[in-house]
């Protein structure tokens, strides 16, 4: 699962290097702004990845394989709804998006023509989304890696090729996203079917029946009141990461193309973590649905080991490398005096946020929604945005202080409520 999240985060570093090098700042801060637009979309319904992998791991862990593969069927239908609906609203979307982010005029032109072309791949990108997640949760992680891994390549020849080759610029970043996002969709559903041929083939068999199963009352209650706590969790981690890109953006094209850099890093360093946490998401929910609480606690403790193991070294990659790497993003310098100015809170945000993506993976496993909810909207309202408004004359700086202290209390939230309540059961 490290192998598997890390190729999202070294594309998008892929991205931002590519353009990092093309002769103006604006480009990197227009594709930063553009890509938080869609990333926005796609962090926000991040819920039809979560719950899937939970679902589905207590079915496969109760091995009733009928129901497994009808979570992943009412996962598709309302992925590929949304996707739909955001392509109908995209215009309002993208304006009152470029309105609140701010920036220069050349920011804005990009990032209009980058978000124009990505919001078509939405569809598709949701897809995918409850795709990653239903093969998670039946533990086929390595089949998920491959799939991410290949869907990445081909994004990144197609970035290399329409932005270096072509001079497509912004739009061959967004093109090859595009691209890579149904390529992604299709593959994905060509492995489900190949690996449960007979399993599809019975439920499809009957479809009456498959109909009335899919939109069960009570299974789609139960599986919107779910979401709804875990897109309640995500607006709020939405809220904060477009915070910081937008009013990034309002201190200039030079603060917000840094930016960029740190935050590609910060994906980077997130994802692999997350990586763990997937893991534990599946564990959990198996051992979930075999009613087996020691397993449950053997793999969290297992799991909070190897996360703060994984951070650590993280952070002295940073420490170590940090000049090294921000140059090998960008060529303009003084997107890369800004960038190593901030680099400092690249190198101790590993071992401050760790926790907390461990704990939101124990969660989802869990299918406690409402614990994840909670902690959310403590570390948001009450951390992230007080200090950033306490420490605001300090510029950016104030903006990573406040990112920084808003992870550290997930982690501590979402840890106290597992070993006073969940640990002792």
């Amino acid at each position: 699962m490290i192998l598997s999240n890390i190729t999202a985060p070294l594309l998008g570093l892929v991205d931002t290097a590519v353009i990092g090098h093309l002769s103006h700042a604006y480009y990197l801060g227009a594709t930063a702004v553009g890509a938080m637009m869609i990333t926005a979309i796609t962090w926000l319904c991040g819920f039809l990845r979560m719950s899937t992998t939970g679902l589905t791991a207590q079915a496969f862990g109760r091995k009733n394989s009928q129901q497994n593969l009808l979570i992943l069927l009412r996962g598709l239908l309302v992925a590929i709804a949304l996707g739909f609906v955001f392509i109908v609203f995209k215009d309002g979307y993208i304006n009152i998006s470029l309105k609140l982010s701010g920036g220069s005029e050349q920011v804005q032109f990009y990032a209009r023509q980058y978000s124009e072309i990505r919001l078509w791949g939405l569809p598709a990108a949701l897809a995918n989304l409850v795709i990653l997640g239903w093969l998670l949760g039946n533990h086929q992680a390595k089949t998920v890696m491959w799939l991410l891994i290949a869907t990445n390549l081909i994004n990144l020849g197609l970035d290399l090729l329409f932005v270096l080759e072509l001079n497509w610029q912004v739009s061959g970043v967004a093109y090859a996203s595009l691209t890579a996002e149904y390529s992604a969709f299709f593959a994905g559903l060509f492995v489900v079917i190949t690996k449960h041929k007979s399993s599809t083939s019975k439920l499809f068999n009957n479809a009456k029946h498959l109909f009335k199963d899919v939109f069960n009352r009570d299974e789609l209650g139960h599986y919107f009141a779910l979401n709804r706590d875990i897109l309640i969790r995500t607006i709020c981690l939405e809220i904060c990461f477009i915070f910081i890109t937008f009013q990034g953006a309002r201190l200039g094209d030079n603060i917000v193309a840094a930016n960029a850099i740190l935050l590609n890093f910060l994906l980077l360093i997130s994802f692999s973590l997350d990586g763990i946490a997937n893991a534990v998401e599946a564990l959990v929910g198996k051992a979930i649905g075999q009613n087996n609480s020691a397993a449950l606690h053997q793999n969290v403790m297992l799991a909070l080991f190897w996360t703060g193991v994984f951070a650590l070294l993280y952070s002295v990659v940073f420490w170590l490398f940090g000049e090294q790497l921000i140059l090998l993003m960008t060529s303009i310098k003084i997107v890369v005096i800004y960038a190593q100015q901030y680099i400092l809170w690249i190198v101790f945000l590993p071992i401050i946020a760790c926790w907390c993506y461990l704990f939101d993976g124990v969660y989802i496993g869990l299918m406690q929604a409402k614990i994840m909810r909670n902690s959310m909207l403590i570390s948001t309202f009450l951390v992230f945005f007080p200090t950033w408004f306490v420490l605001q004359s300090l510029g950016n700086h104030a903006l990573w202080a406040a990112f920084s202290l808003f992870m550290l209390s997930r982690g501590i939230t979402l840890g106290w409520h597992y070993f006073k309540y969940v640990a002792k059961n």
